[in-house]
């Protein structure tokens, strides 16, 4: 079996890793650190400078993530700076800058980069489709994503469905697409 090891926390995405990625061969484990995180505009970027500086500080293949919101209205805005959003603004801050806004669509997207020691980082990308509440709701999950941002298909918030259920919202096509370049180049 050959082993990447997905530089998170999060039990979701491992998940997901998991899930596509093993059926290949891969095993895939994780390991929590903090890595370097650049400000930049696009998520793929900020994936990419952290997949590589992990793969040649551990010294082995790596997956790591990078996820941006996007709200149409605002030509994109937060994007890339989704957290800074989260501490400064917050929730209600949202909530005031849609105030009177009718095109409430949005949409999160998911960078993932694979790196190897030494190499460049390759990245897929998934975008998950929806809309901003005109109030908050749910309690699970943190921040505007759980708490504002309702899937297509869907007419309630991330944050009105336990984790267990919540994960499941997300776009995979990223891990898809990252499935089949393994696949591929280990061929």
């Amino acid at each position: 079996m050959k082993k990447i090891t997905y530089v998170t926390g999060n039990w979701a995405k491992i998940a997901s890793a998991k899930q596509y990625l093993e059926p290949l061969g891969y095993e895939i484990d994780n390991i929590k650190i903090e890595t370097p995180e650049i400000q930049a505009d696009d998520v793929v970027e900020v994936a990419k400078y952290s997949a590589k500086w992990a793969a040649n500080e551990l010294n082995i293949p790596v997956i790591k993530n990078d996820t941006g919101f996007y709200i149409k209205h605002y030509n994109g805005f937060p994007g890339a700076y989704m957290k800074y959003l989260d501490e400064t603004l917050g929730i209600d801050g949202v909530l005031k800058l849609m105030d009177g806004v009718e095109d409430r669509e949005a949409y999160t997207k998911e960078a993932i980069a694979y790196c190897e020691p030494g190499g460049e980082p390759i990245v897929f990308e998934g975008i998950t489709k929806g809309k901003i509440a005109f109030s908050s709701s749910g309690e699970y999950g943190w921040g505007i994503i759980d708490h504002l941002f309702i899937p297509e298909g869907e007419d309630k918030t991330l944050g009105n469905f336990p984790d267990e259920e919540r994960w499941n919202f997300w776009s995979v096509d990223a891990y898809i697409e990252l499935a089949r370049f393994l696949d591929e180049k280990d061929k």
